[in-house]
């Protein structure tokens, strides 16, 4: 039978070598000085996958005593991020927090719907349009998104606390830099015909 390592395992990106394996041995990957850039971005993005995975993992349990699931706890922050989320006729809609998680209406209001049970938000009618329902954030909601916020930097310290303060802040300003690039380019490449290179 076939087993799947899990994410805490000890793991390295596909063609690394053996545990005890030399790098740059027969079966590895090439050593870092004949390394190409293509052989570090795609290392870089298996470490920053591993990292996500651990990390979100470990907010998950550390949430999970106060009942709050991931999807619950990014409804909240995005909530909680939009002006006026504690007043009814400014808080966010339902069809925009869809939009802004990136999810279909009807997993938006499975997710608001436990919210609302739980007492994190409250639904009330659009004054400008009684067709739509606006989702206020309660003094219990506000109270969740500060405790997901303490969780969320308490495991960011314990995972980025063994590097040094300087390299955390090149890390941050590398990846701020992609994402500022790729954003760029992104409209682009949704554009762009098939098979045309850039």
């Amino acid at each position: 039978m076939t087993t799947t390592p899990t994410d805490d395992a000890a793991s390295s990106s596909p063609g690394s070598p053996a545990p005890g394996t030399p790098h740059g041995a027969s079966g590895g990957t090439p050593t870092d000085a004949a390394a190409t850039p293509q052989d570090t971005a795609a290392e870089l993005a298996d470490a920053m996958t591993r990292a996500i995975k651990r990390i979100r993992r470990r907010t998950s349990e550390r949430l999970e005593p106060y009942g709050i699931t991931p999807g619950q706890g990014r409804a909240l922050r995005t909530l909680a991020h939009a002006p006026g989320c504690e007043l009814p006729d400014r808080a966010m809609r339902l069809s925009e927090l869809a939009d802004r998680l990136h999810i279909a209406p009807r997993s938006a209001t499975t997710v608001v719907d436990a919210l609302e049970e739980a007492g994190m938000v409250e639904r009330t009618p659009d004054p400008a349009d009684r067709r739509a329902v606006r989702i206020v954030l309660t003094e219990a909601g506000q109270a969740a998104v500060e405790r997901i916020g303490q969780v969320r930097h308490e495991v960011a310290l314990e995972y980025f606390g063994p590097v040094s303060p300087a390299e955390q802040d090149l890390l941050l300003r590398a990846l701020r830099s992609a994402e500022a690039a790729y954003g760029a380019t992104t409209p682009a490449r949704r554009t762009a015909p098939p098979g045309a290179t850039r």
